[in-house]
């Protein structure tokens, strides 16, 4: 069996930047969630994208898969999917139906833009273990919703130079406490209202470089911060990108645009 694949760079204008993604097109092969998974880990990517086709020109399935397990949403693999399948289709926007509900991805301008959920989030104590594996103490600490297998914190600091400077303990973070952390801080340049770092280390991702589910909750949370509804986001990975954000009550819109890093063919044999 034979099955297309591309790589994209999402949230980069061009590649060697944003968050790599693979996009594998099953069309109407129906293939074992074990599959999957088997693919998601030879490609070694933080996520592979999944797009099934539907009786519908412009609806389309979609699942999302790190190396280790399967995810209830991820962003960047999702503007990536949305990518491949605006362009290659010729079409203007694009649903996609998944774990968290129907997902749409559209053309805006030369970039791309994605509606996505609020994941929500809750002031919680200050942990010690937090503490520990960060190597430093946040100035408040969230208890966000599981989205990816994981317990999830989001933690917050004063400056953006505070969080370029940890160096967490990943190991302890997703072996012993099973938990991903977001860390963020307001933007350091006038053109810029927020900054964060994702680590996932309890789903199979030690440091993401764009993280799309992640501001699903920054974007919210720094709005209601801010007073403002229209955002730009830089994660400061080594990678980097950068992502324009717009919040409503209950959804968020993530623009950027994404760079095609190859094409090529998958070849696989099911027994």
């Amino acid at each position: 069996m034979k099955l297309p694949l591309v790589q994209v760079d999402a949230f980069a204008p061009a590649v060697f930047a944003g968050n790599p993604a693979a996009v594998v097109r099953l069309g109407h092969t129906q293939l074992p969630s074990r599959t999957l998974q088997q693919i998601a880990a030879e490609n070694n990517l933080s996520e592979t994208a999944f797009v099934s086709a539907t009786e519908r020109p412009d609806v389309f399935g979609l699942r999302w898969f790190t190396p280790t397990v399967e995810v209830d949403l991820c962003g960047h693999a999702t503007l990536a999917a949305g990518s491949v399948v605006l362009v290659e289709e010729a079409l203007s926007s694009v649903q996609f139906d998944t774990r968290s509900g129907p997902l749409h991805v559209s053309r805006d301008g030369t970039d791309f833009a994605m509606d996505l959920p609020h994941i929500p989030w809750e002031a919680t104590a200050p942990d010690p273990e937090v503490d520990a594996v960060l190597g430093a103490r946040p100035q408040a600490l969230y208890a966000v919703q599981e989205t990816h297998g994981a317990r999830y914190r989001m933690a917050r600091f004063a400056t953006a130079s505070a969080i370029a400077a940890l160096r967490p303990d990943l190991t302890r973070m997703g072996d012993v406490l099973g938990m991903n952390i977001i860390v963020t801080a307001p933007g350091d340049t006038p053109s810029v209202d927020f900054v964060s770092r994702f680590f996932g280390p309890g789903s199979g991702v030690p440091e993401d470089p764009v993280t799309g589910s992640a501001h699903c909750t920054l974007a919210p949370y720094w709005a209601g911060e801010l007073s403002k509804q229209n955002l730009v986001a830089e994660q400061r990975s080594t990678r980097g990108g950068r992502l324009r954000c717009r919040v409503d009550s209950q959804r968020v819109s993530l623009s950027g645009p994404c760079a095609r890093y190859l094409t090529g063919t998958i070849t696989i044999t099911i027994a």
